[in-house]
Parts: C-alpha cells; structure tokens; sequence
C-alpha cells in the first residue's frame, strides 16, 4: 500500500510541477488531507520529497536534452568570444543569472519556509491570490516575443519571481510564467523559459537536500529504498508526459482553466481548514 502512495504522490508532482498549480502546495494539502506520511518521521519524509523532486529534474533533462546541449555549447563560447548578439549565448546567460536570486533564497531561508509557509491556509490563501496575478498577465500581456528575444534582463527579472515560489502555493512554472507573460513573452516561451529556468534550481536544490540523506543517523527503515524510487520514478514518468502535452496546449489555449482550478480549490480549502481550525 505504501509504494501505491508513493507512486500516486510522484505523480502528483510531476503533473503539478510543471502546471501553474504548486507542487508543493499539493503534496502538503495531500498529506494533510489524506494523513499520507509515508515514512517513520518528518526527515524521512522531507528526503522522500527530495525524491520526488529529483524525478521531476530528470524529467526536464530528457526532455530539454538538446536544448541543454545546445545551451551548454552557447555559454562556453560566450566565455571565449563575449555574448553579442547572439540569442542563445543571451538565453545561456539569462538562465544561468535568473538562477541566482532562487538559489540564495532557498539556502538562507530554508528554515523560515519550513517553519512558517507550509500551513494549509496560507497555502490555500497563495493558490488563490497568484492565481489571480496569473491571469492578469495572461489577459493583458502582449504576447509577442519568442524565446529568441530572450535576454539577461528577463533572466534577471524573472529569476527574483522564481524565489518568490519557494513559498509552498505560490508555483514556481505560475509564477515565472506570470513574470514571462509580463514581459510581453507567447504562452508556450514564458513556459519554455520557466522550464529551462528550472533545471539549475531543481538540479541544485536536489543536490543541496541529498546531503540530507547521507546525513541520516542510523540506517534507513526497511522498505524505505523501494518507496523513494517508487516515488521518484512515477514523477519523471508524469512529468516528461506533462511537459510534452502542455506545451502543445498552450499553442492553443489560454491558462483561464488552470487559473480557475487554483480559485475552486484554494476557496474551498479555505472553508475547508478555517472551519476546522
């Protein structure tokens, strides 16, 4: 029953990884909600969560791989011969500086978001106020620029969006997406740039918890390895079939289902956890 859970919580955060829904607000309001703690304490859960979020950073490098490549190559020569005007060496650059502001964030703030941003009604309350943010940009940005017009100053710009999402709630892919369409960008490049924006802070925070892990007192429970695998490998499933997809949706559709999702479901876990304060 434990590896179903572990399964069922990898999917939900490779789907809602990516969507601008909150991953991490929706495995907090699963736990809360269904009392799904897998392992014996609240350490071994948080390495489970590291997990889950290591699936969904393979995800992205499967499915970027040759965008990474290529992006790799690009800032390698912007070493050697400057940026100019090049678009990907600025893209390379604006990825690798909008990684900054949510890289500081998480390190120095770690314990604040532990403490004091994973309650269930503040969580319910950010669903539903960067909800309406996300909208408000949908609604009235330009949407004219391609990826290729990407630049330093958006990787900059949108990277201090991106530490705002270390607040469970907020959604990273919302809030740099909010931040993309803000700045005039099509729906499917706010998304491209939020994913590619994402790998250096994924990647990082992965590396960053894993230490946590061979920090462990004591050996692992006994099924404790099957779970975290479980986990990590139905989040890179859900996620790679989650990028895909939504990409193709967007050349087509507006964001307005997913901002209506976060007001239902904010609005009712609103009622749901005052009334049972």
């Amino acid at each position: 029953m434990d590896l179903l859970k572990a399964a069922i919580l990898g999917i939900i955060q490779g789907l809602t990884e990516f969507l601008p829904i909150s991953s991490s607000g929706h495995l907090i309001l699963a736990r809360d909600l269904l009392g799904w703690n897998l392992l014996a304490n609240a350490h071994l859960n948080k390495i489970f969560d590291v997990a889950l979020h290591a699936g969904t950073f393979l995800a992205l490098v499967a499915f970027f791989r040759s965008d990474i490549a290529r992006l790799l190559s690009a800032f390698l020569a912007s070493l050697r011969h400057g940026v100019g005007y090049d678009p990907e060496r600025r893209l390379a650059w604006a990825i690798a500086l909008g990684a900054i502001p949510a890289g500081v964030a998480g390190v120095m703030a770690e314990r604040i978001i532990e403490d004091a941003l994973r309650a269930p009604l503040l969580v319910a309350t950010e669903l539903v106020v960067f909800a309406v943010l996300l909208w408000l940009a949908d609604r009235n940005g330009r949407k004219r620029r391609d990826l290729s017009s990407a630049g330093i100053s958006d990787g900059l710009v949108v990277g201090v969006a991106q530490a705002l999402a270390l607040a469970p709630g907020v959604s990273r892919s919302g809030i740099t997406m909010t931040a993309c369409l803000m700045r005039g960008m099509t729906r499917e490049a706010a998304a491209r740039f939020s994913f590619l924006l994402s790998l250096p802070v994924v990647g990082g925070a992965a590396v960053y918890s894993s230490f946590s892990l061979l920090s462990y007192p004591g050996t692992l429970p006994n099924g404790a390895v099957p779970i975290f695998l479980v986990g990590l490998v139905a989040a890179l499933i859900s996620g790679y079939l989650c990028i895909r997809y939504f990409l193709g949706y967007l050349q087509r559709h507006t964001l307005t289902p997913f901002v209506i999702y976060r007001i239902v479901l904010g609005i009712a876990l609103l009622v749901r956890f005052g009334f049972h304060r």
